[in-house]
């Protein structure tokens, strides 16, 4: 019986590791999502795009 609640335990915490590796990976996309939107208007000379963007990656943070 011990052997069962064992891996129950263990199944919950590769669970609630993988929900953790899920929210990491979200913030990452999101993350790259608000470089891509700054790199584009750097290289276009788009102050005010660049200002919004720097906005958007503060309040994220």
């Amino acid at each position: 019986m011990q052997g069962k609640r064992e891996m129950a335990e263990r199944i919950e915490r590769l669970e609630a590791e993988v929900a953790e590796l899920r929210r990491h990976q979200v913030r990452l996309a999101e993350l790259a999502d608000l470089v891509q939107e700054l790199l584009i208007p750097m290289a276009q000379r788009d102050e005010e795009r660049v200002e919004a963007a720097i906005a958007r990656l503060q309040d994220g943070l």
